[in-house]
Protein backbone atom coordinates (compact mmCIF):
# COMPACT_ATOMS: atom_id res chain seq x y z
CA UNK A 1 0.00 0.00 0.00
CA UNK A 2 2.13 2.92 -1.30
CA UNK A 3 5.54 1.30 0.44
CA UNK A 4 7.71 -2.14 -0.78
CA UNK A 5 6.52 -5.22 0.64
CA UNK A 6 8.42 -5.72 4.08
CA UNK A 7 11.04 -8.27 4.33
CA UNK A 8 10.40 -9.26 7.46
CA UNK A 9 7.12 -9.65 9.69
CA UNK A 10 8.15 -8.72 13.58
CA UNK A 11 4.82 -9.66 15.21
CA UNK A 12 2.19 -11.74 13.41
CA UNK A 13 -0.85 -9.47 13.08
CA UNK A 14 -3.60 -12.60 13.00
CA UNK A 15 -2.46 -12.62 16.94
CA UNK A 16 -3.54 -8.57 17.60
CA UNK A 17 -6.62 -8.95 19.51
CA UNK A 18 -8.94 -6.08 18.99
CA UNK A 19 -11.69 -6.72 22.15
CA UNK A 20 -10.81 -7.28 25.67
CA UNK A 21 -10.26 -11.06 26.50
CA UNK A 22 -11.31 -10.89 30.14
CA UNK A 23 -13.96 -7.73 31.65
CA UNK A 24 -13.80 -6.64 34.86
CA UNK A 25 -14.06 -3.16 36.78
CA UNK A 26 -11.40 -0.96 36.67
CA UNK A 27 -7.79 -1.43 37.91
CA UNK A 28 -5.76 0.97 40.13
CA UNK A 29 -5.76 5.15 40.26
CA UNK A 30 -2.50 6.89 40.20
CA UNK A 31 -0.60 8.90 43.04
CA UNK A 32 0.54 12.30 41.51
CA UNK A 33 4.60 12.64 42.16
CA UNK A 34 5.22 15.65 41.63
CA UNK A 35 3.49 17.55 38.87
CA UNK A 36 2.83 14.56 37.09
CA UNK A 37 -1.00 14.22 36.15
CA UNK A 38 0.57 14.38 32.32
CA UNK A 39 2.22 10.87 32.74
CA UNK A 40 -0.77 9.57 34.59
CA UNK A 41 -3.60 10.59 32.54
CA UNK A 42 -1.51 9.31 29.04
CA UNK A 43 -1.23 5.79 31.38
CA UNK A 44 -4.33 5.34 32.07
CA UNK A 45 -5.12 5.83 28.29
CA UNK A 46 -2.36 3.71 27.03
CA UNK A 47 -3.88 0.78 30.03
CA UNK A 48 -7.04 0.82 28.43
CA UNK A 49 -6.22 0.81 24.93
CA UNK A 50 -7.60 -3.00 24.60
CA UNK A 51 -5.08 -4.46 21.58
CA UNK A 52 -2.24 -3.18 23.54
CA UNK A 53 -3.55 -4.28 27.23
CA UNK A 54 -3.91 -8.24 25.87
CA UNK A 55 -0.72 -8.55 24.84
CA UNK A 56 0.87 -6.86 27.75
CA UNK A 57 -1.35 -8.57 30.37
CA UNK A 58 -0.48 -12.20 28.27
CA UNK A 59 3.05 -11.28 29.26
CA UNK A 60 4.29 -12.64 25.95
CA UNK A 61 6.74 -9.49 25.78
CA UNK A 62 9.06 -10.22 28.93
CA UNK A 63 9.54 -13.75 28.07
CA UNK A 64 11.09 -13.39 24.64
CA UNK A 65 12.68 -9.98 25.68
CA UNK A 66 16.55 -9.97 25.28
CA UNK A 67 17.04 -6.71 25.97
CA UNK A 68 19.59 -5.63 28.33
CA UNK A 69 19.17 -2.53 30.78
CA UNK A 70 16.08 -0.40 29.95
CA UNK A 71 13.26 -1.75 27.85
CA UNK A 72 9.64 0.15 27.57
CA UNK A 73 7.66 -2.43 26.60
CA UNK A 74 8.86 -4.17 30.02
CA UNK A 75 8.19 -1.01 31.77
CA UNK A 76 4.53 -0.73 30.54
CA UNK A 77 3.98 -4.31 30.95
CA UNK A 78 4.90 -4.34 34.34
CA UNK A 79 3.22 -0.97 34.86
CA UNK A 80 -0.48 -2.78 33.17
CA UNK A 81 -0.19 -5.38 35.32
CA UNK A 82 0.28 -4.06 38.53
CA UNK A 83 -2.83 -1.48 37.87
CA UNK A 84 -5.13 -4.22 36.02
CA UNK A 85 -4.34 -7.21 38.23
CA UNK A 86 -4.09 -5.87 41.65
CA UNK A 87 -7.04 -4.69 44.09
CA UNK A 88 -5.19 -1.71 45.22
CA UNK A 89 -6.85 1.79 45.16
CA UNK A 90 -4.25 3.28 44.09
CA UNK A 91 -0.54 2.99 43.07
CA UNK A 92 2.83 4.89 42.91
CA UNK A 93 4.11 4.60 38.94
CA UNK A 94 7.81 5.30 40.74
CA UNK A 95 8.52 2.61 37.74
CA UNK A 96 8.03 5.01 34.86
CA UNK A 97 8.77 7.88 36.67
CA UNK A 98 12.32 7.09 37.13
CA UNK A 99 12.60 6.64 33.85
CA UNK A 100 11.55 9.64 32.44
CA UNK A 101 15.08 10.51 30.70
CA UNK A 102 14.92 7.18 29.05
CA UNK A 103 11.79 8.00 27.38
CA UNK A 104 12.77 11.29 26.70
CA UNK A 105 16.05 13.42 27.62
CA UNK A 106 14.55 16.35 28.05
CA UNK A 107 12.18 15.44 30.68
CA UNK A 108 12.04 16.04 34.48
CA UNK A 109 10.89 15.03 36.94
CA UNK A 110 8.94 17.36 38.90
CA UNK A 111 7.87 19.80 35.85
CA UNK A 112 4.91 20.57 33.96
CA UNK A 113 5.04 18.98 30.53
CA UNK A 114 2.92 18.18 27.63
CA UNK A 115 1.00 15.16 27.53
CA UNK A 116 0.66 14.61 23.99
CA UNK A 117 4.77 15.09 23.83
CA UNK A 118 4.50 12.26 26.06
CA UNK A 119 2.70 10.16 24.48
CA UNK A 120 4.58 10.13 21.17
CA UNK A 121 7.83 10.01 23.02
CA UNK A 122 6.48 6.87 25.53
CA UNK A 123 4.82 5.04 21.77
CA UNK A 124 8.56 5.92 19.98
CA UNK A 125 10.33 4.82 23.19
CA UNK A 126 7.71 1.02 23.15
CA UNK A 127 8.50 0.92 19.33
CA UNK A 128 12.48 1.14 19.89
CA UNK A 129 12.11 -2.13 22.52
CA UNK A 130 10.05 -4.09 19.91
CA UNK A 131 13.03 -3.43 17.25
CA UNK A 132 15.86 -4.24 19.51
CA UNK A 133 18.00 -6.75 18.39
CA UNK A 134 16.76 -6.76 14.80
CA UNK A 135 19.42 -5.09 13.29
CA UNK A 136 19.08 -2.77 10.24
CA UNK A 137 15.54 -3.21 8.86
CA UNK A 138 13.76 -1.93 5.95
CA UNK A 139 10.97 0.74 6.99
CA UNK A 140 8.28 -1.44 5.95
CA UNK A 141 9.38 -4.38 8.44
CA UNK A 142 9.76 -1.97 11.30
CA UNK A 143 6.10 -1.10 10.83
CA UNK A 144 5.07 -4.86 12.23
CA UNK A 145 6.12 -4.13 15.45
CA UNK A 146 2.90 -4.75 17.64
CA UNK A 147 3.11 -1.56 18.84
CA UNK A 148 2.87 0.54 15.09
CA UNK A 149 0.56 -2.46 13.97
CA UNK A 150 -2.10 -1.39 16.88
CA UNK A 151 -0.94 3.32 16.56
CA UNK A 152 0.32 3.20 12.76
CA UNK A 153 -0.84 4.45 9.91
CA UNK A 154 -0.05 5.36 6.52
CA UNK A 155 -0.97 8.75 4.81
CA UNK A 156 -0.79 9.88 1.39
CA UNK A 157 0.53 12.83 0.31
CA UNK A 158 -0.53 13.80 -2.93
CA UNK A 159 0.83 17.16 -5.07
CA UNK A 160 -0.56 17.72 -8.16
CA UNK A 161 1.33 20.55 -10.47
CA UNK A 162 -0.23 22.45 -13.82
CA UNK A 163 2.95 24.16 -15.04
CA UNK A 164 2.91 26.08 -18.92
CA UNK A 165 6.47 25.35 -19.85
CA UNK A 166 7.64 27.45 -23.04
CA UNK A 167 8.41 24.25 -24.98
CA UNK A 168 5.05 22.50 -24.57
CA UNK A 169 1.19 23.73 -23.76
CA UNK A 170 0.72 22.78 -20.73
CA UNK A 171 2.26 20.01 -17.92
CA UNK A 172 0.20 17.98 -15.34
CA UNK A 173 2.35 15.62 -12.96
CA UNK A 174 1.41 13.92 -9.98
CA UNK A 175 3.71 13.41 -7.07
CA UNK A 176 2.54 10.87 -4.44
CA UNK A 177 4.54 9.96 -1.53
CA UNK A 178 3.20 8.40 1.50
CA UNK A 179 4.35 9.05 5.36
CA UNK A 180 3.45 6.72 8.56
CA UNK A 181 2.23 8.60 11.57
CA UNK A 182 1.10 7.40 14.72
CA UNK A 183 -1.87 10.31 15.85
CA UNK A 184 -2.95 12.71 13.32
CA UNK A 185 -3.04 16.29 14.61
CA UNK A 186 -6.30 18.45 14.48
CA UNK A 187 -6.17 22.54 13.94
CA UNK A 188 -9.59 23.62 15.41
CA UNK A 189 -8.70 27.08 15.05
CA UNK A 190 -11.55 27.21 12.48
CA UNK A 191 -13.58 23.87 13.82
CA UNK A 192 -16.23 23.37 16.19
CA UNK A 193 -15.86 19.51 15.71
CA UNK A 194 -13.35 16.89 14.74
CA UNK A 195 -15.43 15.77 11.76
CA UNK A 196 -15.14 19.52 10.64
CA UNK A 197 -11.60 19.49 11.52
CA UNK A 198 -11.09 16.58 9.79
CA UNK A 199 -12.24 17.43 6.67
CA UNK A 200 -9.69 20.70 6.54
CA UNK A 201 -7.04 18.35 7.15
CA UNK A 202 -7.56 16.86 4.01
CA UNK A 203 -8.87 19.97 2.02
CA UNK A 204 -6.64 20.54 -1.02
CA UNK A 205 -4.11 23.29 -0.07
CA UNK A 206 -2.85 25.46 -3.00
CA UNK A 207 0.92 26.09 -3.23
CA UNK A 208 1.81 29.36 -4.71
CA UNK A 209 3.96 32.45 -4.41
CA UNK A 210 6.64 31.80 -2.01
CA UNK A 211 5.37 28.22 -1.56
CA UNK A 212 5.49 27.15 -5.22
CA UNK A 213 6.08 23.26 -5.61
CA UNK A 214 9.10 22.29 -7.89
CA UNK A 215 7.49 20.06 -10.61
CA UNK A 216 9.31 16.76 -11.09
CA UNK A 217 8.42 16.46 -15.16
CA UNK A 218 8.84 20.48 -15.67
CA UNK A 219 12.24 20.64 -13.42
CA UNK A 220 10.44 23.89 -12.59
CA UNK A 221 8.78 25.99 -9.53
CA UNK A 222 5.06 25.80 -10.34
CA UNK A 223 1.60 26.41 -8.30
CA UNK A 224 0.51 23.07 -7.50
CA UNK A 225 -2.76 21.59 -5.38
CA UNK A 226 -1.20 19.57 -1.90
CA UNK A 227 -3.68 16.81 -0.22
CA UNK A 228 -3.16 14.37 3.02
CA UNK A 229 -5.16 11.69 3.35
CA UNK A 230 -4.82 8.74 5.41
CA UNK A 231 -4.05 5.52 2.85
CA UNK A 232 -3.49 2.75 5.91
CA UNK A 233 -5.64 3.46 8.63
CA UNK A 234 -4.58 1.95 12.48
CA UNK A 235 -6.20 0.10 14.51
CA UNK A 236 -6.17 2.46 17.11
CA UNK A 237 -7.17 6.17 16.03
CA UNK A 238 -5.05 8.94 18.06
CA UNK A 239 -6.55 12.45 17.18
CA UNK A 240 -4.65 15.34 18.65
CA UNK A 241 -6.78 18.64 19.33
CA UNK A 242 -3.98 21.32 18.95
CA UNK A 243 -5.03 24.07 21.60
CA UNK A 244 -1.73 25.37 22.33
CA UNK A 245 -0.77 28.16 20.38
CA UNK A 246 2.83 27.88 18.71
CA UNK A 247 5.45 30.43 20.79
CA UNK A 248 3.01 31.90 23.39
CA UNK A 249 1.79 28.56 24.56
CA UNK A 250 -1.58 30.09 25.06
CA UNK A 251 -4.71 27.77 25.14
CA UNK A 252 -7.65 27.50 22.65
CA UNK A 253 -10.53 26.57 25.18
CA UNK A 254 -13.24 26.80 22.85
CA UNK A 255 -15.77 23.74 22.44
CA UNK A 256 -14.98 21.41 20.16
CA UNK A 257 -17.13 18.65 19.73
CA UNK A 258 -16.06 15.00 19.00
CA UNK A 259 -18.14 12.04 18.38
CA UNK A 260 -18.88 8.52 20.33
CA UNK A 261 -18.65 6.79 17.45
CA UNK A 262 -16.26 7.81 13.52
CA UNK A 263 -16.50 6.99 10.63
CA UNK A 264 -12.85 7.92 9.12
CA UNK A 265 -14.10 6.64 5.50
CA UNK A 266 -14.59 9.75 3.76
CA UNK A 267 -10.88 11.18 4.82
CA UNK A 268 -9.00 8.51 3.32
CA UNK A 269 -8.01 8.19 0.12
CA UNK A 270 -10.84 5.74 -0.81
CA UNK A 271 -13.28 7.88 0.07
CA UNK A 272 -16.22 5.24 -1.51
CA UNK A 273 -16.50 2.28 0.18
CA UNK A 274 -17.72 0.51 3.14
CA UNK A 275 -17.82 2.88 6.40
CA UNK A 276 -14.26 2.32 8.74
CA UNK A 277 -16.20 2.47 11.88
CA UNK A 278 -14.03 3.27 15.02
CA UNK A 279 -15.42 3.64 18.94
CA UNK A 280 -14.29 6.13 21.69
CA UNK A 281 -12.53 4.43 24.27
CA UNK A 282 -10.26 7.23 26.18
CA UNK A 283 -10.78 11.06 26.82
CA UNK A 284 -7.25 13.09 27.69
CA UNK A 285 -8.56 16.34 29.16
CA UNK A 286 -6.45 19.72 29.93
CA UNK A 287 -7.93 22.11 32.70
CA UNK A 288 -5.91 25.48 32.30
CA UNK A 289 -4.79 28.79 30.73
CA UNK A 290 -1.58 27.85 29.02
CA UNK A 291 0.72 24.47 28.12
CA UNK A 292 2.80 25.77 31.10
CA UNK A 293 -0.11 25.03 33.83
CA UNK A 294 -2.65 23.38 34.34
CA UNK A 295 -3.69 19.86 35.13
CA UNK A 296 -4.47 16.78 33.33
CA UNK A 297 -7.29 13.80 33.54
CA UNK A 298 -8.72 11.57 31.64
CA UNK A 299 -11.70 9.64 30.82
CA UNK A 300 -11.39 5.80 30.15
CA UNK A 301 -13.83 2.78 28.84
CA UNK A 302 -12.51 0.05 31.04
CA UNK A 303 -13.09 -3.62 29.95
CA UNK A 304 -16.45 -3.87 31.39
CA UNK A 305 -17.42 -1.42 29.05
CA UNK A 306 -18.67 1.26 31.41
CA UNK A 307 -17.23 5.28 31.05
CA UNK A 308 -14.91 6.12 34.42
CA UNK A 309 -12.69 9.33 35.37
CA UNK A 310 -9.65 9.46 35.92
CA UNK A 311 -8.16 11.71 37.66
CA UNK A 312 -4.86 11.07 39.72
CA UNK A 313 -5.62 8.36 42.51
CA UNK A 314 -9.53 8.95 42.16
CA UNK A 315 -11.42 6.76 39.66
CA UNK A 316 -14.82 7.53 39.64
CA UNK A 317 -17.60 6.36 37.30
CA UNK A 318 -18.97 8.61 34.66
CA UNK A 319 -22.29 8.68 31.76
CA UNK A 320 -21.53 8.84 28.11
CA UNK A 321 -23.13 12.49 27.90
CA UNK A 322 -20.26 13.81 30.70
CA UNK A 323 -17.28 12.07 28.66
CA UNK A 324 -18.50 14.03 25.56
CA UNK A 325 -18.91 17.18 27.18
CA UNK A 326 -15.22 17.22 27.75
CA UNK A 327 -12.48 20.18 26.41
CA UNK A 328 -10.60 17.30 25.00
CA UNK A 329 -6.89 17.25 23.82
CA UNK A 330 -6.30 13.65 22.84
CA UNK A 331 -9.11 11.64 21.41
CA UNK A 332 -8.75 7.65 21.19
CA UNK A 333 -10.35 5.61 19.17
CA UNK A 334 -10.49 1.76 18.52
CA UNK A 335 -11.07 0.21 15.37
Amino acid sequence: EGMAPPQRILFPPEKICMAWQQRQRPGAGLHNLGNTCFLNSVLQCLTYTPPLANYLLSREHSRSCRQQGFCMMCVMEAHVNEVLRFSASAIQPWAVVRVLTRIGEHFQHGMQEDAHEFLRCTVDAMQRACLSGSGNLDISSQATTIVHQIFGGLSEIQSISICLPVTCLSCKAVSDSYEAFLDVPLDIKAASSVTAALEDFVEPEQLDGDNCFKCSKCDKMVAASKRFTIHRVPRVLTLCLKRFEDFTGRKISKVVEYPEYLDLRPYTSQAAGEPLLYALYAVLVHSGGSCHAGHYFCYTKASNGLWYKMDDTCVDGRGINTVLRQQAYLLFYVR
